[in-house]
């Protein structure tokens, strides 16, 4: 619907930095709800049904690492973490659970809401290049909906969250050719090419997606290392129509 309004939740321990946000993100457009620590993060995301969270890592309770293993046992919602730990190892721990991406503390309001719009934006696009027109393609007993955004393994359905999922459909849209990490950064994440950041935040996402798809992510088959280069998802070469 025109008149949706999609609802973030913002979950900081800060009072000052809710404030702040729900004050920001409402003047351009969003419904905004907040908790002031993980448990009550938990209970306001079943009650509100957000369609993006902001998570901070430090607080009391239950910390953002915590809150975001508990959110990601029943939801694909895209998760953005807030973090003052200087330690990218402390970062990519996040991602490592199933954040979508993060930002360092102290932080611009206005690069925040660039990521929150980033990533609205990545979950909800459809339709890449290159996907043929029935909108599904199979590989080995992996079955790839990019109209419905499911994947299926065999006959179970695989939850990815939706960075997950625009992540493979980019490298499907290609197979057999490789992007660097700067390019997957740009396509998925929507970082320019002048902004540095981290490029562990695809090989984590990389990782869980292996997890999820390879039969033994630790020889993968079907998304591939290219030395030197990034990944690549093997080329698909039997023909999509039914």
């Amino acid at each position: 619907m025109e008149n949706h309004k999609e609802k973030i939740l913002v979950v900081d321990d800060e009072a000052s930095i809710r404030r702040i946000l729900e004050t920001r993100l409402s003047m351009i457009g969003y419904d905004v709800v907040t908790a002031a620590d993980g448990e009550e993060a938990l209970e306001t995301f079943r009650t509100e049904n957000p369609d993006l969270v902001v998570l901070d890592v430090m607080m009391p309770k239950l910390d953002g690492y915590g809150v975001c293993q508990e959110l990601r046992k029943e939801s694909d919602v895209p998760i953005i973490m807030l973090t003052a730990l200087g330690d990218v190892a402390d970062r990519i721990t996040g991602l490592e659970l199933g954040a979508d991406d993060y930002v360092v503390k102290p932080f611009s309001p206005k690069e925040l809401e660039a990521r929150i719009r980033s990533v609205l934006r990545r979950v909800e696009k459809t339709g890449a290049s290159g996907i043929p027109s029935s909108g599904v393609i199979h590989v080995a007993n992996i079955r790839i909906d990019t109209n419905k955004r499911q994947v299926y393994k065999g006959d179970e359905r695989i939850r990815l969250t939706g960075m997950e999922f625009s992540l493979l459909e980019l490298l499907v849209s290609k197979s057999g050719d490789p992007f660097s990490r700067s390019e997957i950064l740009q396509e998925v994440w929507g970082y320019t090419p002048e902004r540095h950041v981290d490029t562990r935040v695809v090989d984590v996402h990389i990782s869980r997606l292996r997890a999820k798809l390879e039969d033994d992510p630790s020889n993968p088959e079907l998304i591939l290392t290219a030395r030197g280069t990034g990944y690549l998802f093997q080329r698909i070469i039997e023909a999509e129509e039914a």
